[in-house]
């Protein structure tokens, strides 16, 4: 018999295990509720899973018939003298017999895993794909105070768990299971029934031995891996940190420190490979014992006559076939939890609601007909983020179709928040929202925001070709639009002196391009878009001076028949807009346009007065007045 390597009976990552201290029977529960919650999924690939089993079965039938071929071969071999008639034919039809079974063993296994195969494949790209969607359609709030990296890998252990928790079921526990029914079943109807009770209680045995086993060892791997980590952080550093540590002379204690580290390691890997040899021991002693009962019996029948030597192998054969797959009972118990929790995250993630969710028969809303943009209007509305602070309080204004409203203010004063909610990431906690005088609760979110296009001072941009982030805003554009876009956003030049031009890759973040060039991608993104309703949050403030200007004239003229909302850091750059809100604290202190502002002294003068103050004269500071919400 095969041993059971470190590997195999080690226990799963730190962070899996230690959300899922499973007992065998809660595992068992667990692992038939999420293959009962899968069936959904694969319920429509129940053809081919029928047509696996068949195989498995077939498979199952033909690794018995083996042990059974190999006792007529040995009954046959038992010939009178002067018989070479019987010598030659009996043993080489058996033996032609034989091979064919075990080629039919490893046919009809591969015929299953290809015809099965598909199933699982075609269930993690469902799965996956329903899981990412579903995220992707949760509201803001998940996502801002969830971690990505923590979903994503959730995302990605729940795919692979399916592999795992399907496969190892199908591959491992069910043909194991069929065997171990055949093999019983067998030994009942043709020899006495202690054959067997030997063989099922051996197996009972053997499964509880490992199963117990393995979970009082995982602490102990557990803690191997610990210290292996903090061992080679103490290693690394000091490597890092090696000028720090050659400045003091403290290369003999950063050595010390490396050394407890190894004799913890050292003390946690001996207690882990003690108790992986007392796992392989008792193994080894259960299946030696059933072995040795069996053909005691089976030595007994032989010598009493009413077994042959056949017989003898027969059932020596079959324990031996039978204890091979449960060798690897420790692999398939912690894969078998292992899967069953990573799917169980995957559906966890899920079953996470929206906090904000479209009403059912939500309206559509539609671009007006005319070029005079939509209307928005906020109607007493009072939020807070955390329910203990209102950054909105009691905020009302409107903002004509066609015209163009300048929010200003300093930082924390509530403009992102603004912005936000006409986006409806977040509902209000009282009043309401509209645009074209319309509840945007009453709208569905998809066409809410078709209508808004956004320009923000924080251009994110996808780790793809400036072509693909342009085109982001509208994906069906033709190129002549999107070139107009580019044209419009002063982008011409940059794509003119890049090698690749348009198909020039932009880096993680947008992080290939300056500031300025990230903004003028986010601007001819919006400019295809094209909607009727448009917020800039200081669209330009990444801008050169030279181009400052030719940008502001190409939003001042998507701003036509265009509802505009300009967030702006830099006074200088609303002077001309219709009207200017004065925000601080969630309030609107002053409103009205850019003379009579000035005229009365409030906040607004103050601000404007900083600003001509500023060397530059070009404007404002970012840092007293840049939103942090």
């Amino acid at each position: 018999m095969r041993r059971v390597s470190s590997q195999s009976v080690s226990a799963p990552a730190i962070d899996a295990d230690a959300k899922n201290k499973t007992n065998p029977s809660d595992l068992k529960a667990q692992h038939w509720a999420t293959l009962k919650r899968l069936w959904p999924y694969l319920s429509p690939w129940r053809l081919r899973i029928l047509l696996a089993l068949c195989l498995l079965v077939a498979a199952k039938l033909s690794n018995i018939g083996v042990p059974m071929l190999l006792k007529a071969m040995v009954d046959g071999l038992d010939l009178k003298p002067g018989d070479p008639q019987s010598l030659l034919v009996v043993p080489v039809g058996l033996l032609v017999a034989y091979a064919a079974l075990r080629i039919s063993i490893t046919l009809f296994t591969e015929l299953r895993e290809w015809v099965f195969s598909r199933v699982t494949e075609g269930v993690a790209r469902t799965l996956s794909l329903k899981s990412f969607t579903h995220l992707l359609h949760l509201s803001m709030p998940f996502h801002l105070q969830g971690r990505m990296g923590a979903v994503s890998r959730d995302l990605e252990r729940g795919a692979r768990g399916l592999h795992s928790l399907v496969s190892y079921t199908v591959y491992s526990v069910l043909p194991t299971l069929v065997e171990m029914g055949l093999v019983i079943g067998y030994l009942v109807w043709n020899y006495q029934a202690s054959f067997a009770w030997i063989a099922l209680v051996a197996v009972v045995l053997y499964a509880i031995w490992t199963i117990k086993i393995t979970e009082w060892r995982t602490a102990f791997r557990r803690r191997m891996n610990e210290q292996d980590s903090r061992a080679n952080a103490f290693a690394v550093d000091a490597l890092i940190n090696v000028e720090t540590v050659k400045i003091f002379g403290n290369e003999q204690f950063e050595a010390q420190r490396y050394d407890h580290g190894l004799r913890q390691l050292q003390a946690a890997s001996l207690q882990s490979r003690t108790s992986l040899s007392l796992l392989n021991l008792g193994q080894s002693s259960i299946i030696a014992l059933a072995v040795s009962l069996m053909v005691w019996q089976a030595t007994e029948g032989v010598v009493a006559g009413t077994m042959t030597l056949g017989d003898l192998v027969l059932v020596n054969a079959f324990m031996i076939q039978l204890y091979i797959p449960l060798n690897f009972l420790g692999v398939l118990y912690r894969e078998l939890k292992q899967g069953s929790v990573d799917v169980e995250n995957m559906f966890a993630l899920m079953d996470q609601k929206q906090s904000v969710a479209d009403r059912l028969n939500a309206k559509t809303l539609r671009r007006p007909a005319s070029a005079e943009g939509l209307s928005i209007a906020f109607r007493d509305v009072r939020f807070s983020y955390d329910g203990k602070r209102d950054v909105i309080e009691s905020l009302t204004f409107e903002v004509p179709a066609g015209s163009r409203v300048a929010i200003v203010g300093p930082s924390g004063a509530g403009k992102s928040t603004i912005m936000r909610l006409l986006f409806r990431f977040y509902d209000p906690l009282s009043g309401i929202v509209q645009v074209d005088g319309e509840d945007i609760r009453d709208l569905s979110q998809q066409s809410l925001r078709a209508q808004i296009g956004l320009v923000p001072q924080d251009t994110v941009l996808f780790n793809e070709s400036i072509r693909y982030n342009i085109l982001y805003g509208r994906p069906e554009a033709s190129e002549e639009d999107l070139r107009a876009a580019i044209r419009a956003a002063q982008l011409l030049p940059l794509i003119d002196s890049l090698p690749q031009g348009l198909e020039t890759a932009v880096g993680e973040r947008g992080l290939k391009l300056s500031g300025g060039e990230k903004q003028r991608v986010a601007i001819a993104r919006m400019l295809l878009k094209n909607p009727p309703i448009l917020l800039l949050d200081e669209a330009t403030s990444a801008l050169d001076s030279r181009n400052e200007q030719a940008v502001q004239e190409a939003l001042a003229r998507a701003a036509e028949g265009r509802t505009t909302v300009v967030i702006a850091h830099r006074l200088s750059t609303v002077v001309d807009a219709d009207a200017i809100l004065v925000l601080d604290k969630g309030r609107i202190l002053e409103s009205g346009r850019h003379e009579a502002l000035l005229a009365q002294g409030g906040l607004y003068a103050s601000l404007w007065t900083m600003q001509q103050q500023e060397p530059s004269a070009g404007g404002l500071t970012s840092q007293p007045f840049e939103e942090t919400v």
